[in-house]
């Protein structure tokens, strides 16, 4: 039998998604159960370029090239 019809799911970790802002997009659509995230704009703080979307949140690239979320300040 098919390994594709032995698992459920492709787990996958926002740090395995591809450095690519599609990428995050499909990954972000997905884990929103097919509701469309779309990035809403793209800043530069401290030197370190963040992508704001649609699903509220923010995310920048690690120096390992890793997506992350953007920690907000207490």
């Amino acid at each position: 039998m098919s390994q594709a019809f032995v698992r459920d799911s492709d787990d996958m970790w926002l740090s395995d998604v591809s450095p690519t802002v599609h990428a995050l997009t499909v990954f972000l659509t997905r884990e929103n159960n097919g509701i469309d995230v779309y990035q809403l704009k793209t800043t530069v703080e401290q030197g370190i370029e963040i992508f704001w979307m649609s699903n509220g949140l923010r995310y920048w690239k690690n120096h390992r090239n890793e997506w992350e979320v953007v920690e907000d300040k207490a």
